[in-house]
């Protein structure tokens, strides 16, 4: 199996597949409602809804970065309150995330894997660094919202 289809696969089981930790963002999302999304359940720290709006972005940031954009990251590094907090738009939200995986996963196929230890030049991270600091970013936050939601 080649290097790419090791990612591809890596993102796959985190997403809705078996990954080694034994917990899904998928399973775990889709069992959370609005309400709790929302909830600030620790002072000072993000709610579920900010985390994933959060991971949205960062990999929408990251496709852009591997096809040659330079990019600055937001003073709020991508955390913003939310103002709506229906069911409706969670589950828009949820979608979003739905919709920023498949074109992650889509864009990460596409990838010669050549170009991997190609250098982002405002932070000379390697392509590779920036895809598998995806996959810890998105495993990192997975952790904080399983516990905030048992909150």
């Amino acid at each position: 199996m080649e290097e790419i289809e090791r990612l591809v696969k890596s993102f796959e089981n985190l997403y809705n597949g078996e990954p080694w930790i034994d917990v899904t963002m998928w399973q775990t999302l889709s069992g959370i409602s609005a309400e709790n999304a929302s909830r600030r359940s620790i002072h000072n720290c993000n709610t579920i809804w900010e985390i994933v709006n959060h991971l949205i972005e960062w990999k929408l940031n990251v496709i852009q970065r591997l096809k040659g954009k330079i990019l600055i990251t937001p003073s709020n590094n991508y955390i913003s309150r939310i103002e709506n907090t229906s069911e409706e738009s969670w589950t828009n939200t949820i979608t979003r995330f739905e919709n920023a995986h498949n074109e992650w996963i889509d864009n990460l196929k596409q990838i010669d894997p050549s170009s991997l230890d190609q250098v982002y030049p405002p932070n000379q991270m390697s392509f590779f660094e920036h895809i598998s600091g995806i996959l810890q970013h998105e495993a990192y936050h997975l952790g904080q919202i399983v516990i905030l939601a048992k909150q």
